[in-house]
C-alpha cells in the first residue's frame, strides 16, 4: 500500500516538473483572460463528469475570491442548472447541452473556456463552434494529446499526461494559477 502512495505522489512530482515548462503558455491564458475581463467581457466556463465540478469551482473563485478581496469577476458555469442541461438534452441532445447555452448567453468579447481530459467530447467541440459563430475568444485546458478540441480553440493548454488524475490535477495547479493572476490583475 506504501508501495502506491509513493508511487502516485512521485508521478506527481515529475508532472509538476512538466507543468513548469509550460509557464509561458499559462501566461498567455492568464492575458486572455485578463483581456477579456478587463474589456468588460465575461467568462464562459463548460466541461463534463470532474471538469465541470472543475468550471464550478473556476467560476466560484472569479466571482468570489481566490486571495484578496475584490470586486466580483464575471464567470458562468455552463454546467450548473440542471433543468436547462436536462431540457436540452433531452429536446435536442446532449451534444448541445453547452453550444446551446453558449448561443444565449455568449457575446463578442467574451471568452468560452473549455475543460477534457480527452479533447473529444462532442459537446465541448460543438460549445466552441458556438463561441467562434457568437464572436468569442476560446481557451481549453487539456490533456492527452488534445485531442479534436486543440486544434480549434485560440489557445490550448495541454497537460503533458496520459492518466486522467493526473491530468485533472495539473489542470487543477494551472486554473489556481490563472485564477491568482486574473485576480492581482483585476483588483488594480
Amino acid at each position: 500500500m506504501e508501495d502506491k502512495i509513493i508511487a502516485t505522489l512521485d508521478a506527481a512530482i515529475n508532472l509538476a516538473g512538466k507543468l513548469k515548462s509550460m509557464a509561458p503558455e499559462i501566461a498567455r491564458a492568464a492575458s486572455l483572460l485578463i483581456g477579456c475581463l478587463k474589456s468588460g467581457g465575461k467568462i464562459l466556463i463548460c466541461g463534463n463528469g470532474g471538469s465541470a465540478a472543475d468550471a464550478q469551482h473556476i467560476a466560484a473563485e472569479l466571482v468570489g475570491r481566490f486571495r484578496r478581496e475584490r470586486n466580483a469577476l464575471p464567470a458562468v458555469a455552463l454546467t450548473t442548472d440542471t433543468s436547462i442541461l436536462t431540457a436540452l438534452a433531452n429536446d435536442y441532445s446532449f451534444d448541445r447541452v453547452f453550444s446551446r447555452q453558449v448561443e444565449a448567453l455568449g457575446r463578442p468579447g467574451d471568452l468560452l473556456l473549455a475543460i477534457s481530459t480527452s479533447g473529444n467530447s462532442p459537446n465541448l467541440v460543438r460549445a466552441v463552434g458556438a463561441a467562434r459563430a457568437a464572436g468569442m475568444k476560446t481557451f481549453a485546458l487539456l490533456g492527452k494529446d488534445g485531442g479534436k478540441l486543440a486544434g480549434e480553440v485560440d489557445l490550448a493548454l495541454v497537460v503533458p499526461d496520459d492518466d486522467t488524475a493526473r491530468i485533472q490535477e495539473g489542470q487543477a495547479v494551472i486554473y489556481h494559477i490563472l485564477c491568482d493572476l486574473v485576480e492581482e490583475a483585476c483588483s488594480r
